[in-house]
């Protein structure tokens, strides 16, 4: 190997290795348990998970649809599904009737309390406490909101050949901003970016430098060896 300049060479080696080792450092579970890349994914969750916390504001739209009554036969996969969703729904206050052999139930009830429920649920989950839910039906709090995930998808879709369009729209606005937040982010503690400010701060110019710090270290090596970027000349004709 050719080196031309072996002080920006000898730069260049020692930044490519300094960048190396902080890369394995950062392998290591030295961040409560975690390494770097787990530790920095939880704190973005977390950061995520505070600011997609619209619930109290979906139950007090959900108080729009309290005494709309609704008649619909659902589908769902099978026979545990409907013993899940039938007491769901019985304990929204709904009459639930099975219906055939292919899976399907009857659900008579008040929207609107189907779905103050199916909210009161997912604020439970995603504040960490389904393990109240879990001792209360007899299987995991995830699996609840799957549960309801998949009977409100049901009874969305009758709505809608029902021609309740509205209806069946907030139904869906209610899965994505209680049912689905709180499944994606189970068991994630939420924070605000406020609160983390320093370590958000940290991460960003840790980002930017250690970035910096490889791509010097490749020019500084490539310098070394006698390698450098030059601007081409323009050929007259």
């Amino acid at each position: 190997m050719l080196i031309v300049n072996k002080k920006e060479f000898n730069t260049g080696a020692l930044l490519a290795i300094s960048f190396l080792v902080v890369l394995v450092i950062m392998f290591f579970p030295l961040f409560g348990g975690r390494n770097a890349f787990e530790a920095s994914d939880r704190l973005f969750n977390s950061i995520a998970k505070d600011s997609t916390y619209y619930i109290p504001q979906v139950s007090t739209e959900n108080e729009e649809y309290m005494g709309k009554e609704v008649d619909v036969t659902i589908n769902l996969d099978n026979a545990e599904m409907v013993r899940r969703a039938s007491r769901l729904f019985l304990n929204a206050g709904a009459t639930v009737t099975a219906e055939g052999e292919n899976n399907q139930l009857r659900v008579q009830g008040d929207l609107g309390k189907i779905l103050q429920l199916t909210i009161q649920h997912a604020d439970t989950v995603f504040h960490n406490r389904g393990d109240e839910l879990a001792q209360q039906y007899g299987y995991h709090q995830k699996e609840i909101l799957y549960a309801w995930f998949k009977s409100l998808k049901g009874l969305n879709k009758g709505l809608t050949k029902q021609e309740k369009f509205k209806e069946a729209a907030w139904i869906e606005e209610v899965l994505k901003r209680s049912v689905e937040v709180s499944y994606n982010f189970y068991k994630i503690e939420p924070r605000s970016a406020g609160s983390a400010a320093g370590i958000l701060s940290f991460s960003l110019v840790f980002y930017v430098v250690y970035t910096m710090w490889w791509g010097y270290a490749i020019l500084f090596m490539f310098e070394g060896l006698g390698l450098q970027m030059k601007s081409g000349r323009k050929k007259e004709v």
